[in-house]
């Protein structure tokens, strides 16, 4: 059984052909790329989220593997924290990247969702056998209790839904910038660069049981790399100009990348 509920009344939803229903006949029709959309806010999540340029740069940049050491750190944790045949989600998932690596050597349920029907699609295109689908993570349509690990990668916190969705004595893994993560990027594009806080969500609902840090150097070998990173860092929305203007005449860009991964236990 699927962990999804519908998310018009609430009931679990049984897979048919090409379509997920629930016991009351909301009807979700799987697409051609096996994604299903449960976003009821508007009559799409075409326009939520990233555009379908930014959803493509992401999943490039993410594909050449400059993350791949946090990718492979969160795998680690799922193995730890879940056993085979066990729920794992990965909340805003984006363009898959993560979900897939998650994949790699686990046998488990996987799922992932994300606001951006961009980059969902993207991510049903990975063939990686895992459920993704169309959702807002304020709301998530998830049963109480149905999963055991979830992977939670720079996003928005919510922890009364996370401790919701989680099994008794189930695990989120959130991934938040460590100190000195983009460093190089952030000496390039301000004149006083400050250091990550590392200031870790508010969850009453959740135990803060384990820290795992992650850190490596990485070297950006085009202006087309760089760009890419700089679109998916929240510097792209509030960088000077002068600051824009010397990124935008770098060749390479050498730079740590460091992240903290918060183990939250239900």
């Amino acid at each position: 059984m699927t962990i999804l509920k519908c998310p018009v009344c609430g009931g679990s939803l049984n897979a048919e052909p090409r379509r997920l229903v629930c016991s009351n006949r909301h009807s979700f029709d799987i697409a051609k790329e096996g994604y299903v959309n449960l976003l009821l806010s508007g009559k799409s999540g075409d326009l939520k989220g990233d555009n379908k340029e930014m959803a493509r740069s992401r999943r490039d940049f993410l594909n050449r593997g400059y993350f791949e050491p946090l990718a492979n750190a969160v795998r680690e944790c799922a193995a730890a924290y879940s056993a085979g045949g066990d729920a794992v989600l990965d909340i805003c998932c984006g363009e898959g990247y993560y979900t897939q690596k998650l994949s790699e050597g686990l046998d488990r349920r996987l799922y992932g969702f994300d606001i951006s029907k961009n980059m969902v699609r993207l991510a049903a295109k990975r063939r990686c056998g895992a459920t993704f689908f169309v959702a807002n993570i304020a709301s998530v349509p998830v049963r109480d209790e149905s999963v055991r690990f979830a992977a939670h990668l720079f996003a928005p916190f919510h922890a009364g839904e996370f401790s919701r969705i989680l099994e008794t004595d189930g695990v989120i893994a959130t991934v938040i910038p460590g100190r000195d993560h983009l460093m190089g990027l952030k000496n390039v594009l301000y004149s006083e660069p400050y250091p990550n806080d590392e200031k870790a969500p508010d969850a009453p609902e959740l135990r803060l049981t384990d820290t795992v840090r992650v850190r490596d150097t990485i070297t950006l070998p085009s202006r087309e790399d760089i760009a890419s990173l700089f679109q998916m860092t929240p510097y792209y929305y509030h960088t000077p100009s002068a600051g824009m203007k010397r990124m935008q005449q770098l060749d390479s860009l050498t730079t740590d990348i460091e992240f903290v991964i918060l183990l939250y236990r239900k």
